[in-house]
């Protein structure tokens, strides 16, 4: 598998990464300030090339809300293979949290198995995933999701 996630929070950061996989599906995830895509393929040195840069992928037309600080009404864009929209909520110690933003399918069928998270909901329509405003930890979700992709 090949991984390229893209964080831009105030600096632009690019992290691309190669290992093997015991199962793999390709993965879309935008969370507006975060993206991620990751490719998988199954033959010896087949990931020599990077994931494509989540940043370059060009809209498909799909919108949902997505987080900001305390405001989860911001409407986003989702781009490429993301056709589904995301909300997941959790606690962690004292303080909740709630992220919201475009997926693909892949991502959906394998919410049960993300550790650390208590409630991961996808939809398909367009602004499906509600415009509630809670208080949230952004980058936690998105290690717990990650994590999640890179070691399974």
């Amino acid at each position: 598998m090949s991984t390229t996630a893209v964080t831009q929070v105030g600096i632009s950061s690019k992290v691309s990464s190669k290992n093997c996989a015991v199962a793999c599906q390709n993965v879309s995830m935008n969370f507006n300030i975060s993206k991620m895509t990751m490719s998988c393929c199954n033959t010896d040195l087949c990931n020599a090339k990077d994931a494509p840069d989540p940043s370059t992928n060009v809209p498909n037309g799909k919108k949902c809300f997505s987080c900001d600080g305390n405001s989860c009404s911001n409407i986003m864009s989702c781009s490429g293979t993301e056709d589904r929209c995301i909300k997941a909520t959790g606690t962690f110690g004292s303080q909740s949290w709630v992220v919201k933003g475009c997926v693909s399918k892949s991502v959906c069928d394998a919410t049960a198995l993300v550790p650390n998270v208590d409630g991961i909901s996808c939809c398909e329509g367009n602004l499906c995933n509600g415009a509630q405003s809670v208080s949230q930890s952004f980058l936690f979700l998105c290690c717990s999701l990650l994590s999640y992709f890179l070691l399974h």
